[in-house]
């Protein structure tokens, strides 16, 4: 009889959340096949089966272990699903029955051994169980999975199996009664618990304050419609906004580097490096996974990396790795429609950039009034190490770098570096 238990997931967790079975119990498992699925204070990741054999549950979805309890057990003198076995037989006396005909048919004997592999190959899963991409859509859509019928090998289900679903939801309408004062009880997720105890922390534990400034985006809005095309297709990636922002952010903070510190037991510690946290909003709460070293990435390496670890929040697949760590956070709030806000630093770190929507407003420009395509920008910081002057300082800079993308280059304006005036 072997044991699945709860691994040492990383340094700081003592205890998961059992979120879901992937299996049913009494199920026979191959080795290595996902048998549950656990929740961390940061993310999920699949536990998988340490042999082959009959699994028996001992916990229950829902419950919080502790590192090294046991989940499940796996006996495996168990022999392998009687379905299997039930295969050759038939194929046996086919044989028989069709030996008179062997030397006529002879191309339909390796037909029938041709099938014969793949129904002995097919992976075991059970029913209700979605791959990440179908389960987005059921989890967006409000759609539980016992309620959908799976096409896939032995009823797993499709992503077109989870947009039909939507639509024969949306089809048949609200089932909820009017003015009705029914109330439901759902368990907090590890998640959302973690989430909500950071935030009070950090609300509780720093003098936090909020500095607004506006930018005005003419100029990166040109640079993304002339070479938009030509950069998805030379690196693959579009060109987006958060990539100049970031570099912004980077250069700022080369500049200011107290924003980029943390006060830690009386000290306070400066980072030689930009890793940057970018706020992504997934089916199962706000993480923030990292972009490391930022100060040294092209802002197609930027771009490829943002992409890479919103897939992987959307799909469930962040690690631990992926989210440890950060010096300053990035939050664009604009792709939701928020227009002005003030984040919440995310502790250690002692700073986050706010972005909102892109609006255009009616700006004087050179004592004209022309529409600008302008959006506000907010940073919190904590004021026990960063003082009114940096973070207003910081921001402006920010600002100055995205009105003027080509100081990026440099780090500065050409003619001031030509001039030796820095």
């Amino acid at each position: 009889m072997t044991e699945l238990k709860i691994p040492a997931v990383a340094e700081s967790i003592t205890e998961v959340t059992l979120s879901k079975f992937l299996v049913k119990d009494g199920d026979y498992v191959e080795l290595d096949q996902p048998i549950c699925e656990v929740e961390t204070d940061k993310a999920s990741q699949e536990l998988p089966s340490p042999a082959a054999g009959i699994v028996k549950f001992v916990a229950s979805e829902g419950d919080d272990l502790k590192v090294g309890a046991l989940v499940a057990t796996i006996d495996e003198t168990a022999a392998a699903p009687a379905k299997a076995a039930k295969t050759e037989a038939p194929k046996a006396e086919e044989k028989k029955a069709e030996a008179p005909k062997a030397q006529e048919k002879k191309t339909e004997a390796p037909k029938a051994e041709a099938k014969a592999p793949v129904a002995e190959t097919k992976t075991t899963y059970a029913t209700g169980v979605a791959p990440p991409a179908a389960q987005k859509i059921l989890d967006e859509g409000g759609v539980a999975n016992k309620d959908v019928k799976g096409s896939g090998v032995s009823g797993r289900i499709t992503k077109e199996d989870a947009l039909n679903a939507i639509k024969n939801k949306a089809s048949l309408g609200s089932t909820k009664a009017a003015f009705s004062r029914g109330e439901r009880v759902e368990k907090m997720s590890r998640l959302r618990k973690t989430v909500a105890e950071r935030l009070l922390a950090s609300k509780n534990g720093t003098a936090m304050l909020t500095t607004f400034n506006e930018v005005d985006m003419t100029a990166i809005n040109k640079i993304r419609a002339k070479y938009g095309e030509s950069f998805k297709k030379k690196y693959e990636v579009n060109l987006g906004m958060m990539s100049f922002f970031t570099k912004a952010v980077c250069l700022a903070l080369e500049k200011f580097p107290a924003v980029n510190a943390y006060i830690d037991e009386g000290n306070i510690i400066y980072h030689d490096f930009v890793d940057i946290s970018i706020a992504v909003s997934t089916p199962k709460g706000l993480v923030v996974p990292v972009v490391r070293n930022a100060e040294s990435l092209s802002l197609a390496e930027i771009e490829k990396s943002i992409k890479a670890v919103a897939i992987k929040g959307r799909d469930g697949l962040l690690t631990m790795e992926d989210m440890t760590g950060g010096t300053f956070t990035i939050s664009n709030g604009g792709v939701f429609g928020s227009l002005m806000s003030t984040p919440i630093i995310n502790p250690p770190q002692s700073a986050i950039l706010g972005m909102h929507k892109v609006q255009d407003r009616p700006m004087v420009i050179d004592g004209k009034v022309e529409v600008r395509p302008m959006m506000y920008l907010a940073v919190s910081y904590d004021h026990r190490i960063i003082d009114g002057k940096e973070s207003v300082g910081f921001l402006v800079a920010i600002k100055d770098f995205l009105e003027n993308p080509d100081k990026m280059l440099l780090g500065a304006d050409p003619i001031d570096l030509l001039l030796e005036m820095i």
